[in-house]
């Protein structure tokens, strides 16, 4: 009987993207006990996929997403704030075009872009004369003049880890690799059965609210977990990025206009490569398949050379990704015209509520976190106030103006360690550093080298406190440093990773038999 089970979560959560990463630090933070499961790795999906920026979205105001709009703008200076380690300013070139929009139509624009929320942190707009500014060299001559705004970057997949980080560091249990096969009501509890990839063990736990936030794949999780009738609440619109190398050597980006209404950044990434995309591509219902089309890049290349005075290629390409956005189906007529913002859900049966998220995008992912909790707040009670707008994700507490200053701090105290390496461990982990050069007085002691700036340390700490276990996990996700890494570095990462493999499955066996001793054990009737 469920009535016998003494370990009942509060919270369940299916989906270990940043919508439910951000749920689960919200809620446990509030006073709620929480469970995550995430069938793959955390922001192995949408959530890594995106075109890294905290933005506005400033062509949704051709859409008079207004509303849409200034929250985000207000999500944007609360997030620089809380993790400014991974999270900086940026400032965008738009080069007018004038077979495109006007001169006067983009200049008012970004003056509402500007005005429609506070801005404290990020300088405001101006005009570029492009045959004078160095922004303007990369770019053909027939563009003379443009404007230069102000957005952030984001790292997206290091987003989600650290708010799983929190999380977990204030009590939520968070499970990877472990993929939900069945949620049943009884008694006025869910019972959710999961099988663990790594162990291949099902396990039930119960819990008085279950969260759908499996993006992409939330209705699909509704048919097949919960056993409901296909919803089809979900426009899966593809998003493709591709990667060159660097086109131009300022550090600023450009957002430029197609003429099929789109638009289209190109952004300097890790150092020697630049970003460009986003496509908006209906993908239909094959989530087992998610990569760039021939047809995409080409596109992506034909826009980006309409711009640039060198021509850019497909043979350009040194890594591409795609992801899926899961859009609320509003029923737009075209992809890139239906809403980005988020709708929750909510059902009642039995006692027990079910919440299900449909859209939403990165930059308003704590907004939509906070909406979560207090439909979980109106199901079981009040107990904390809303706290994240104010508090820093792991490593965000950097005790100075910038990250800029931390890191010349990192320098000075470790001087035998390369000014390089020292730069990208700051803006990855923030404060944490602290954690992976504990005792660290010579390059020696960061264990084995695996070549391009990733040593054994580093590693060691991704797997301890971030949840990687494969080199996608480490050179994708966690770092970039899978771009620049030889192949038979991986291997011998690989190596390493397979050895410690068995050590995980070992930890993860004891945690659970802990559990079990700690929890009567009786199934459901």
């Amino acid at each position: 009987m469920v009535s016998d089970v003494t370990d009942i979560f509060d919270v369940f959560i299916i989906g270990g993207g940043i919508n439910g990463v951000g749920a689960a630090r919200d809620a446990v933070g509030r006073g709620y006990s929480v469970c995550l499961c995430e069938a793959n790795d955390l922001g192995s999906g949408t959530s890594s996929a995106s075109s890294k920026l905290i933005h506005g979205g400033l062509r949704y105001l051709e859409h008079y997403e207004f509303g849409l709009v200034r929250k985000a703008l207000e999500e944007r200076e609360v997030l620089m704030t809380i993790a400014p380690h991974i999270i900086s300013p940026m400032r965008f070139i738009l080069p007018h075009s004038k077979a495109l929009r006007s001169w006067w139509l983009l200049r008012a624009g970004l003056f509402l872009y500007d005005h429609l929320a506070h801005r404290k942190h990020l300088t405001g707009t101006r005009s570029v004369e492009l045959n004078k500014d160095p922004s303007g060299n990369p770019l053909k001559s027939e563009f003379k003049r443009g404007l230069e705004y102000s957005d952030c970057w984001v790292d997206d997949a290091r987003l989600v880890v650290l708010n799983a980080m929190d999380a977990a560091q204030k009590g939520a249990q968070i499970s990877v690799r472990n993929k939900v096969i069945k949620a049943q009501r009884h008694d006025g509890v869910w019972a959710i059965t999961s099988n663990d990839i790594t162990t291949g063990e099902n396990t039930t736990t119960y819990a008085k609210v279950l969260v759908n936030a499996s993006g992409p794949w939330v209705d699909e999780v509704l048919d097949l977990a919960l056993s409901y009738g296909q919803k089809q609440n979900v426009r899966q619109v593809r998003g493709s990025h591709i990667v060159v190398k660097t086109l131009f050597d300022h550090g600023k980006s450009y957002i430029f206009q197609n003429s099929d209404g789109r638009i289209m950044f190109a952004i300097p990434y890790e150092n020697d490569f630049t970003l460009i995309g986003t496509t908006d591509i209906d993908h239909g219902n094959n989530l087992n398949k998610i990569k760039i089309s021939d047809k995409e890049a080409d596109y992506i290349c034909q826009y980006a050379s309409e711009y640039f005075e060198k021509p850019i290629t497909t043979d350009d390409i040194v890594w591409s990704y795609s992801g899926v956005r899961p859009l609320y189906d509003d029923g737009a007529s075209e992809a890139q015209e239906a809403t980005r913002d988020y709708v929750i859900e909510t059902e009642t049966v039995e006692q027990s509520l079910l919440i299900n998220i449909f859209g939403g995008k990165i930059t308003t992912y704590r907004k939509l976190s906070e909406g979560i909790v207090e439909k979980v707040e109106a199901f079981l009670g009040k107990r904390k106030n809303a706290w994240t707008h104010q508090a820093t994700l792991p490593g965000g507490d950097l005790g100075y103006k910038n990250i800029h200053h931390f890191t010349h701090a990192m320098q000075a105290e470790f001087p035998f360690l390369e000014q390089k390496y020292i730069e990208r461990l700051a803006r990855l982990y923030g404060t944490n550093i602290r954690i992976i050069l504990y005792k660290v007085t010579s390059i020696e002691d960061l264990g084995q080298d695996f070549g391009s700036g990733l040593y054994q340390r580093e590693v060691e700490y991704l797997i301890a406190h971030e949840w990687a276990i494969t080199t996608e996990d480490i050179l994708f996700r966690r770092t970039k440093i899978g771009l620049i890494m030889p192949e038979r570095n991986v291997a011998k990462l690989e190596k390493f990773l397979r050895l410690n493999h068995v050590k995980l499955v070992k930890s993860k066996n004891k945690g659970k038999q802990r559990k079990k001793a700690s929890r009567t054990k009786s199934g459901v009737i």
